[in-house]
Protein backbone atom coordinates (compact mmCIF):
# COMPACT_ATOMS: atom_id res chain seq x y z
CA UNK A 1 0.00 0.00 0.00
CA UNK A 2 1.62 3.26 -1.26
CA UNK A 3 2.14 5.95 1.73
CA UNK A 4 -0.15 8.69 1.56
CA UNK A 5 1.77 11.90 -0.01
CA UNK A 6 1.25 15.68 1.61
CA UNK A 7 -0.34 17.54 -0.26
CA UNK A 8 1.79 21.13 -0.69
CA UNK A 9 -0.30 23.00 -2.53
CA UNK A 10 -2.34 23.84 0.72
CA UNK A 11 -0.85 26.36 2.96
CA UNK A 12 1.21 24.79 6.17
CA UNK A 13 -0.59 26.09 8.39
CA UNK A 14 -4.34 26.91 8.00
CA UNK A 15 -4.60 28.48 11.26
CA UNK A 16 -2.36 31.58 10.52
CA UNK A 17 -4.95 33.82 9.42
CA UNK A 18 -5.08 37.64 9.49
CA UNK A 19 -6.85 38.52 12.24
CA UNK A 20 -10.41 40.79 11.35
CA UNK A 21 -9.37 44.75 10.84
CA UNK A 22 -12.09 45.45 13.45
CA UNK A 23 -11.10 43.72 16.35
CA UNK A 24 -7.17 45.01 15.43
CA UNK A 25 -8.66 48.30 15.48
CA UNK A 26 -10.12 47.30 19.00
CA UNK A 27 -7.00 46.42 19.69
CA UNK A 28 -5.25 49.47 19.03
CA UNK A 29 -7.54 51.80 20.68
CA UNK A 30 -7.64 49.91 23.72
CA UNK A 31 -4.25 50.14 23.69
CA UNK A 32 -3.58 54.10 23.24
CA UNK A 33 -6.93 54.66 24.33
CA UNK A 34 -5.18 58.09 25.81
CA UNK A 35 -4.32 59.39 22.74
CA UNK A 36 -7.53 58.66 21.03
CA UNK A 37 -9.45 60.22 23.78
CA UNK A 38 -7.58 63.69 22.47
CA UNK A 39 -9.28 63.18 18.76
CA UNK A 40 -13.05 63.67 20.28
CA UNK A 41 -12.99 67.35 20.50
CA UNK A 42 -12.13 67.67 16.70
CA UNK A 43 -14.02 65.00 15.34
CA UNK A 44 -17.45 66.85 17.32
CA UNK A 45 -16.26 70.19 15.83
CA UNK A 46 -15.90 69.02 12.23
CA UNK A 47 -19.00 67.11 12.44
CA UNK A 48 -21.32 69.89 14.01
CA UNK A 49 -19.52 72.78 12.61
CA UNK A 50 -18.18 71.39 8.82
CA UNK A 51 -20.10 68.51 8.16
CA UNK A 52 -23.28 69.02 9.41
CA UNK A 53 -24.23 72.64 7.67
CA UNK A 54 -23.54 70.46 4.78
CA UNK A 55 -27.04 69.07 5.23
CA UNK A 56 -28.20 72.76 4.54
CA UNK A 57 -27.02 72.97 0.86
CA UNK A 58 -30.23 71.38 -0.37
CA UNK A 59 -32.00 75.16 -0.06
CA UNK A 60 -30.00 75.90 -2.82
CA UNK A 61 -32.93 74.04 -4.86
CA UNK A 62 -35.63 74.45 -2.66
CA UNK A 63 -37.29 78.01 -1.52
CA UNK A 64 -36.22 79.18 1.56
CA UNK A 65 -38.49 81.69 3.11
CA UNK A 66 -37.12 83.43 6.54
CA UNK A 67 -39.30 81.54 9.31
CA UNK A 68 -40.26 78.49 7.57
CA UNK A 69 -38.55 75.28 7.89
CA UNK A 70 -34.73 75.44 7.14
CA UNK A 71 -34.82 72.96 4.75
CA UNK A 72 -36.52 75.15 1.87
CA UNK A 73 -40.76 75.53 1.52
CA UNK A 74 -40.71 74.47 -2.08
CA UNK A 75 -38.57 72.09 -4.58
CA UNK A 76 -37.86 75.10 -7.45
CA UNK A 77 -34.60 72.61 -8.69
CA UNK A 78 -31.86 74.85 -10.49
CA UNK A 79 -34.13 77.92 -10.67
CA UNK A 80 -31.29 79.80 -9.07
CA UNK A 81 -28.57 78.29 -10.78
CA UNK A 82 -29.80 79.94 -14.01
CA UNK A 83 -30.38 82.56 -11.80
CA UNK A 84 -26.65 83.11 -11.46
CA UNK A 85 -25.67 81.72 -14.41
CA UNK A 86 -27.40 84.58 -16.19
CA UNK A 87 -26.72 87.66 -14.15
CA UNK A 88 -23.96 89.66 -15.09
CA UNK A 89 -23.17 90.98 -11.61
CA UNK A 90 -22.49 87.42 -10.85
CA UNK A 91 -20.11 86.79 -13.66
CA UNK A 92 -18.08 90.27 -12.86
CA UNK A 93 -17.41 89.58 -8.91
CA UNK A 94 -16.42 85.70 -10.36
CA UNK A 95 -14.04 87.56 -12.89
CA UNK A 96 -12.71 89.43 -9.83
CA UNK A 97 -12.62 87.02 -7.51
CA UNK A 98 -10.20 84.55 -10.47
CA UNK A 99 -8.08 87.24 -10.91
CA UNK A 100 -7.19 87.87 -6.81
CA UNK A 101 -7.08 84.30 -6.55
CA UNK A 102 -4.63 84.00 -9.53
CA UNK A 103 -2.72 86.90 -8.12
CA UNK A 104 -2.83 85.45 -4.89
CA UNK A 105 -1.32 81.98 -6.03
CA UNK A 106 1.07 84.08 -7.99
CA UNK A 107 3.17 86.21 -5.84
CA UNK A 108 1.88 84.76 -2.20
CA UNK A 109 2.69 81.50 -2.81
CA UNK A 110 6.27 81.34 -4.05
CA UNK A 111 7.56 84.59 -1.63
CA UNK A 112 7.37 82.39 1.62
CA UNK A 113 9.29 80.07 -0.20
CA UNK A 114 11.75 82.57 -1.28
CA UNK A 115 11.67 84.06 2.30
CA UNK A 116 12.66 80.54 4.19
CA UNK A 117 15.05 79.88 1.34
CA UNK A 118 16.91 83.43 2.07
CA UNK A 119 16.60 82.59 5.98
CA UNK A 120 18.13 79.99 5.57
CA UNK A 121 21.00 80.67 4.62
CA UNK A 122 21.45 83.46 7.34
CA UNK A 123 24.51 83.09 9.67
CA UNK A 124 23.59 85.16 12.81
CA UNK A 125 21.50 83.36 14.75
CA UNK A 126 20.03 86.42 16.73
CA UNK A 127 19.85 88.41 13.67
CA UNK A 128 17.89 85.04 12.06
CA UNK A 129 15.37 85.05 15.37
CA UNK A 130 14.96 88.98 15.17
CA UNK A 131 13.55 88.64 11.46
CA UNK A 132 11.58 85.80 11.70
CA UNK A 133 10.26 87.07 15.40
CA UNK A 134 9.26 90.83 12.84
CA UNK A 135 7.98 88.56 9.95
CA UNK A 136 5.40 86.57 11.84
CA UNK A 137 3.95 89.79 13.92
CA UNK A 138 1.69 91.01 11.44
CA UNK A 139 -0.49 87.29 11.18
CA UNK A 140 -1.18 88.02 14.37
CA UNK A 141 -2.92 91.08 14.13
CA UNK A 142 -6.61 91.24 13.59
CA UNK A 143 -8.07 91.82 10.39
CA UNK A 144 -9.89 94.97 11.39
CA UNK A 145 -6.00 96.44 12.53
CA UNK A 146 -4.86 95.31 9.05
CA UNK A 147 -7.67 96.98 7.36
CA UNK A 148 -7.12 100.37 8.94
CA UNK A 149 -3.45 100.66 8.77
CA UNK A 150 -4.08 99.93 4.77
CA UNK A 151 -6.80 102.59 4.78
CA UNK A 152 -4.68 104.94 6.85
CA UNK A 153 -1.53 104.49 4.90
CA UNK A 154 -3.06 104.81 1.67
CA UNK A 155 -5.45 107.82 2.71
CA UNK A 156 -4.72 111.34 0.64
CA UNK A 157 -3.22 112.57 3.73
CA UNK A 158 -1.14 109.22 4.21
CA UNK A 159 2.22 107.79 4.15
CA UNK A 160 1.96 106.16 0.76
CA UNK A 161 0.88 110.15 -0.43
CA UNK A 162 3.54 112.12 1.62
CA UNK A 163 6.61 109.86 0.11
CA UNK A 164 4.95 110.41 -3.28
CA UNK A 165 4.71 113.95 -2.78
CA UNK A 166 8.39 114.27 -1.56
CA UNK A 167 9.57 112.87 -4.96
CA UNK A 168 7.24 115.07 -6.53
CA UNK A 169 4.70 112.53 -7.34
CA UNK A 170 0.90 113.61 -7.39
CA UNK A 171 -1.12 112.47 -4.48
CA UNK A 172 -3.66 109.72 -4.98
CA UNK A 173 -6.77 108.67 -3.16
CA UNK A 174 -5.92 104.87 -3.62
CA UNK A 175 -9.25 103.23 -2.19
CA UNK A 176 -11.39 105.38 -4.47
CA UNK A 177 -9.51 104.22 -7.68
CA UNK A 178 -10.77 100.72 -8.69
CA UNK A 179 -7.39 100.02 -10.40
CA UNK A 180 -5.47 100.12 -7.68
CA UNK A 181 -7.18 97.94 -5.29
CA UNK A 182 -5.90 94.14 -6.53
CA UNK A 183 -2.23 95.77 -6.21
CA UNK A 184 -3.36 97.21 -2.12
CA UNK A 185 -4.88 94.02 -1.43
CA UNK A 186 -1.89 91.32 -2.87
CA UNK A 187 0.80 93.51 -0.97
CA UNK A 188 -1.21 93.23 1.98
CA UNK A 189 -1.20 89.46 1.66
CA UNK A 190 2.18 89.19 1.20
CA UNK A 191 2.82 90.95 3.90
CA UNK A 192 0.67 89.35 6.64
CA UNK A 193 1.68 86.01 5.53
CA UNK A 194 5.17 85.87 4.14
CA UNK A 195 6.76 85.00 8.07
CA UNK A 196 3.84 82.72 8.77
CA UNK A 197 3.73 81.03 5.30
CA UNK A 198 7.74 80.29 5.63
CA UNK A 199 7.31 78.30 9.40
CA UNK A 200 6.71 75.11 7.64
CA UNK A 201 9.13 75.16 4.81
CA UNK A 202 11.73 76.18 7.44
CA UNK A 203 11.03 72.87 9.05
CA UNK A 204 11.12 71.38 6.29
CA UNK A 205 14.59 72.53 5.37
CA UNK A 206 16.53 70.87 8.72
CA UNK A 207 15.13 67.83 7.34
CA UNK A 208 17.52 67.77 4.75
CA UNK A 209 20.36 65.73 5.48
CA UNK A 210 23.67 67.63 5.39
CA UNK A 211 26.13 65.15 3.92
CA UNK A 212 23.58 65.84 0.50
CA UNK A 213 25.25 69.28 0.75
CA UNK A 214 28.83 68.19 1.66
CA UNK A 215 28.73 65.94 -1.91
CA UNK A 216 27.61 68.98 -3.60
CA UNK A 217 30.55 70.79 -1.92
CA UNK A 218 32.81 68.22 -3.44
CA UNK A 219 31.64 67.98 -6.60
CA UNK A 220 31.96 71.93 -7.19
CA UNK A 221 28.49 73.16 -6.43
CA UNK A 222 28.20 76.72 -5.26
CA UNK A 223 25.57 78.30 -3.20
CA UNK A 224 23.39 79.08 -6.08
CA UNK A 225 23.29 75.33 -7.33
CA UNK A 226 23.43 73.84 -3.86
CA UNK A 227 19.98 75.58 -3.24
CA UNK A 228 18.97 74.28 -7.11
CA UNK A 229 19.65 70.87 -6.80
CA UNK A 230 19.83 69.94 -3.35
CA UNK A 231 17.34 72.17 -1.19
CA UNK A 232 14.53 72.77 -3.58
CA UNK A 233 14.04 68.86 -3.69
CA UNK A 234 14.36 68.45 -0.61
CA UNK A 235 11.17 70.63 0.27
CA UNK A 236 9.30 69.72 -3.06
CA UNK A 237 7.09 67.51 -0.95
CA UNK A 238 6.23 70.47 0.99
CA UNK A 239 5.52 72.75 -1.58
CA UNK A 240 3.39 70.51 -3.81
CA UNK A 241 1.32 69.89 -0.65
CA UNK A 242 0.95 73.30 0.28
CA UNK A 243 -0.28 74.20 -3.26
CA UNK A 244 -2.47 71.13 -3.51
CA UNK A 245 -4.29 72.47 -0.30
CA UNK A 246 -4.44 76.24 -1.51
CA UNK A 247 -6.46 75.57 -4.67
CA UNK A 248 -8.96 73.86 -2.61
CA UNK A 249 -9.09 77.83 -1.10
CA UNK A 250 -8.66 79.52 -4.68
CA UNK A 251 -11.97 81.18 -4.74
CA UNK A 252 -12.34 82.10 -1.37
CA UNK A 253 -10.22 84.84 -1.02
CA UNK A 254 -10.17 87.19 2.09
CA UNK A 255 -13.65 87.97 2.71
CA UNK A 256 -13.21 89.89 5.74
CA UNK A 257 -10.27 92.52 4.31
CA UNK A 258 -11.96 92.83 1.59
CA UNK A 259 -15.26 93.93 3.22
CA UNK A 260 -13.45 96.05 5.10
CA UNK A 261 -11.71 97.86 2.64
CA UNK A 262 -14.08 97.72 -0.69
CA UNK A 263 -16.37 100.68 -1.01
CA UNK A 264 -19.44 101.00 -3.84
CA UNK A 265 -16.98 102.97 -6.10
CA UNK A 266 -14.33 100.58 -6.41
CA UNK A 267 -16.71 97.53 -6.79
CA UNK A 268 -15.50 96.84 -10.49
CA UNK A 269 -12.41 95.39 -8.93
CA UNK A 270 -13.06 94.56 -5.52
CA UNK A 271 -15.95 92.59 -5.00
CA UNK A 272 -15.68 89.00 -5.23
CA UNK A 273 -17.70 86.09 -4.66
CA UNK A 274 -17.92 86.03 -0.84
CA UNK A 275 -19.07 89.62 -0.47
CA UNK A 276 -21.52 89.29 -3.29
CA UNK A 277 -23.13 86.53 -1.04
CA UNK A 278 -23.24 88.53 1.74
CA UNK A 279 -25.18 91.41 0.33
CA UNK A 280 -27.22 88.63 -1.78
CA UNK A 281 -27.64 86.58 1.28
CA UNK A 282 -27.31 88.66 4.25
CA UNK A 283 -28.29 91.86 3.26
CA UNK A 284 -31.13 90.74 0.80
CA UNK A 285 -32.08 88.22 2.58
CA UNK A 286 -32.27 85.62 -0.85
CA UNK A 287 -30.64 82.75 0.99
CA UNK A 288 -31.31 80.11 -1.38
CA UNK A 289 -29.77 81.74 -4.05
CA UNK A 290 -26.59 82.74 -2.35
CA UNK A 291 -26.16 79.33 -1.05
CA UNK A 292 -26.27 77.85 -4.74
CA UNK A 293 -23.73 80.33 -5.55
CA UNK A 294 -21.96 79.39 -2.62
CA UNK A 295 -22.36 75.72 -3.31
CA UNK A 296 -20.83 76.31 -7.40
CA UNK A 297 -17.86 77.77 -5.67
CA UNK A 298 -17.08 74.92 -3.73
CA UNK A 299 -17.60 72.12 -6.64
CA UNK A 300 -14.93 74.29 -8.36
CA UNK A 301 -12.80 74.50 -5.55
CA UNK A 302 -13.18 70.47 -5.13
CA UNK A 303 -12.38 70.22 -9.00
CA UNK A 304 -9.81 72.57 -8.69
CA UNK A 305 -8.01 70.01 -5.59
CA UNK A 306 -8.50 66.95 -7.74
CA UNK A 307 -7.17 68.03 -10.84
CA UNK A 308 -4.14 69.24 -9.49
CA UNK A 309 -3.54 66.38 -7.10
CA UNK A 310 -3.95 64.35 -10.61
CA UNK A 311 -1.42 66.64 -12.68
CA UNK A 312 1.35 66.45 -9.44
CA UNK A 313 1.06 62.69 -9.17
CA UNK A 314 1.36 62.79 -12.72
CA UNK A 315 4.42 65.04 -13.09
CA UNK A 316 6.25 64.69 -9.70
CA UNK A 317 5.12 61.16 -8.31
CA UNK A 318 3.76 63.31 -5.66
CA UNK A 319 0.33 63.73 -4.40
CA UNK A 320 -2.05 63.66 -1.55
CA UNK A 321 -3.77 60.26 -2.35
Amino acid sequence: MEPKVANHSLPAVKAAKKPPKLKTVAVLVRKDWQLYSLLILPVMYLLIFKYGPMIGNVIAFRRFMPGGSIYGEKWVGVHYFNMFIHDPAFWNVFKNTLLLGALSLLFTFPVPIIFALLLNEVKSKRFKKFVQTASYLPHFLSIVIVAGMILQLTSVNGSVNSLLEFFNGERINFMQRAEWFRTIYISSEIWQGMGWGAILYLAALTTIDESLYEAARIDGANRWKQTLFVTIPGILPTIVTLLILNMGAFLAVGFEKILLLYNPVIYETADVISTYLYRVGLVSNNFSYATAIGLFESVIGLILVFSVNAISRRLTDRSLW
